[in-house]
């Protein structure tokens, strides 16, 4: 992760740098970029990004499996090199998990894994059908919806905040700002023009999840929230400051894959007409065709680490403390790892992708996500017949690490019926 510009190296090959994915030609497809990598320089020292881009499905294993994920700058790293104004972001992203190594990773994710468990979110199965069909509804009687705003942002801002522990009311203004924290998290280099908005949203959540933990210990709910709060690591708890970056931490995980994973999935499944009527009739497909999906278009795109000692990956000597970003995207597109990659097979066999990550980091979410993206799916080609899209002039979001349209119109019935 870089928080901070940095100098472009003069005369550097631009060709294979990361950077183009800020060219909203290359953010809408990227594969070619990432097989040019894979297939030129798969280990490859981007000098425009001051990292090593790692794009091979075994050569990112291995750095998500062994490399540190203590990427994050500290505070005082930001005031030494001279990001001062940049210390509330450093602070809040040292203190996630996201950010730690075990031991410390280990505990904390610990505490936060029990809501996750394939048992306890099964449990959740008949609720969550509950608010896709209630979401649904108003598009039924409207014969269409922004798939995104109207359907696949609020189902898990709903399902996040209960989980949580948060009134489930407050949905939309959690989206807001998973939005907005996502955009630190997604991408290489921060935006100057956005710091005031930025850290303008780092007090609002900072204050919001303040009055929840106050409310917490007055009131004790079954929620992530109350975990946290009650949770002891070496016999301490966790200083508020603690528990509310990793509950921001968690308001973000939740609300950034699933929405990614129907809109970017509604829409390869659009584009492959072919394999969404395979679907349509062969409704137990869903759970095959998700994992596809995921592998397909990942919504998790890239990961930073850093090198914990000195290592060798593919020809390239990689120095100690120097950033690794390891490219799930381009993993998930290895013909080395997947028969033609790059066709969409929703029957496809041993799809061991990485768009949850892999090792200590694997997204503990991923149960939740998988089960909201059946039910969306199967809910949406069990109730409504046909539908297409509203228009092909579609934009990606401008977050390089968490792939997503900003808006997915789509009208139900044939073409040419409305």
């Amino acid at each position: 992760m870089s928080l901070a510009s940095q100098p472009v190296a003069v005369g550097a090959d631009y060709r294979l740098s990361l950077h183009q994915l800020y060219l909203q030609e290359v953010l809408a497809d990227p594969y070619p970029l990432y097989r040019r990598l894979r297939t030129e320089d798969p280990v490859h020292w981007d000098p425009f990004l001051h990292a090593w881009v790692v794009t091979r499905y075994s050569d990112v294993v291995t750095v998500l499996n062994n490399f540190s994920a203590k990427c994050a700058p500290s505070p005082e790293r930001l005031s030494a090199i001279g990001a001062g104004n940049m210390r509330p972001v450093g602070d809040i992203l040292h203190r996630q998990m996201l950010f730690m190594d075990p031991p410390d990773h280990t505990r904390l994710r610990a505490i936060c894994t029990v809501a996750f468990t394939p048992h306890r979110v099964t449990a959740l199965r008949a609720h969550i059908q509950e608010i896709v069909d209630d979401l649904l509804r108003p598009a039924l009687q409207n014969g269409g919806m922004d798939a995104l705003s109207d359907f696949a942002d609020p189902l898990p801002s709903i399902v996040t905040a209960e989980i949580l522990g948060l009134p489930p009311s407050d949905h939309r203004q959690l989206k807001f700002w998973s939005v907005r924290f996502a955009e630190i998290l997604g991408n290489f280099q921060h935006n100057p023009d956005r710091l005031a908005e930025t850290l303008r949203n780092l007090e609002e959540m900072r204050s919001y999840f303040l009055r929840a933990i106050q409310d917490e210990r007055k009131n004790p709910k079954n929620g992530l929230i109350h975990a946290l709060v009650n949770a002891e690591l070496d016999g301490k708890t966790l200083t508020e400051d603690a528990v509310i970056s990793n509950c921001i931490l968690l308001m973000v995980g939740g609300q950034e894959t699933t929405p990614n994973l129907i809109g970017n999935g509604l829409l390869t499944l659009l584009r492959n007409p072919d394999q969404l009527q395979l679907l349509r009739a062969n409704p137990p497909l869903v759970a095959s065709a998700i994992e596809e999906l995921l592998r397909y278009e990942a919504p998790s795109q890239h990961t930073t680490r850093l090198a914990p000692y000195d290592a060798t990956l593919g020809d390239k000597e990689i120095k100690q403390g120097h950033s690794v970003i390891a490219v799930m995207g381009a993993a998930n597109r290895d013909p080395e790892r997947f028969a033609e990659p790059d066709r969409l097979q929703i029957t496809r066999k041993d799809n061991k992708h990485l768009a949850f990550g892999a090792g200590g980091h694997f997204c503990f979410g991923a149960p939740l996500a998988r089960i909201e993206g059946e039910i969306a799916f199967s809910t949406l080609l069990r109730g409504i017949p046909e539908f297409h899209l509203a228009s092909e002039d579609l934009t990606w979001r401008e977050n390089l690490g968490l792939r997503g349209l900003t808006a997915l119109p789509v009208i139900f019935g044939m073409r040419g019926e409305n």
